[in-house]
């Protein structure tokens, strides 16, 4: 397994990461997806991909570093996925370890993400790596204005 990061505007965002990341978020379109990473690198999003020894793409996080009162330096998951045909063959540990090792390096104090509370199996897997449940997180959907 090799880990690459891709910077916008690279092919391999929409013909190899995107059906991966698509497993995670099935609302991203190509259009959306690259507008999304235009506008997100500018505040630190990045997108990082597992390639498997000849299965292509099989892994893919994205995420950033965030700097506030609660969490001062973190290294922020926003979106962490394996590859259905690449589950349980150490695509999402290596990935893990990666951004782990990313954020000592970028001198963060902690590495976070959040999880939909219906994904109980990545629940598993993130008790298994050590991570443990810190809070809840609440949302309210805005409506916006279009133009």
């Amino acid at each position: 397994m090799r880990i690459i990061d891709l910077e916008p505007g690279d092919h391999r965002l929409a013909a190899e990461v995107l059906p991966v990341l698509r497993e995670l978020r099935p609302h991203l379109t190509e259009e959306l997806f690259a507008a999304v990473y235009a506008e997100g690198h500018a505040q630190g999003l990045r997108f990082s991909a597992v390639y498997g020894d000849d299965d292509g793409c099989v892994g893919v996080a994205g995420w950033r570093v965030i700097v506030n009162t609660s969490g001062l330096r973190t290294l922020y998951v926003d979106d962490l996925v394996t590859a259905g045909v690449a589950r349980s063959q150490g695509v999402g540990r290596a990935l893990l370890a990666y951004l782990e090792e990313r954020g000592r390096a970028l001198r963060c104090r902690r590495l976070r993400l959040d999880s939909g509370t219906q994904k109980t199996a990545a629940h598993r897997f993130y008790l298994r790596e050590r991570m443990d449940i810190r809070a809840f997180t609440f949302m309210k959907p805005l409506a916006v204005e279009e133009g």
